[in-house]
């Protein structure tokens, strides 16, 4: 099944998202290797050469390495997945409370409203 991607942002730069989301939520664990550009690219239903892109971002970030005989793997390095993982929770807890402020909400009603919610459920 193809994946949802969005017409007004660059491709590789979602594949890149959805594939850093997959390493630190552990579909892909340290260590693992990754399906090989064109597998990744028909499940994505994307073009090779953009997969290709993203992996060579990816790789330049750390979070993958390239084998020439093992293809390419998941760093091991499980304090850069840490690290990564933390900058993208800190991306949105930045936008909930910019969101939050546009909505006329101080950050002590914002807090409060996070912490009902997730009493909730």
């Amino acid at each position: 099944m193809a994946w949802d991607l969005d017409a007004d942002r660059p491709i590789y730069a979602q594949l890149v998202e959805r594939i850093q989301m997959q390493i630190i939520s552990g579909y892909y664990p340290p260590g693992g290797r990754l399906p090989s550009v064109r597998e990744l690219a028909a499940t994505a239903a994307v073009n090779p050469n953009t997969m290709q892109k993203a992996f060579a971002e990816l790789e330049k970030n750390g979070l993958i390495i390239t084998q020439r005989t093992n293809g390419r793997t998941v760093t091991e390095d499980e304090e850069l997945i840490k690290s990564v993982k933390a900058g993208l929770a800190k991306e949105l807890i930045d936008t909930f409370f910019e969101k939050m402020k546009e909505l006329g909400c101080t950050e002590k009603e914002a807090v409060e409203l996070l912490k009902n919610a997730s009493e909730a459920g």
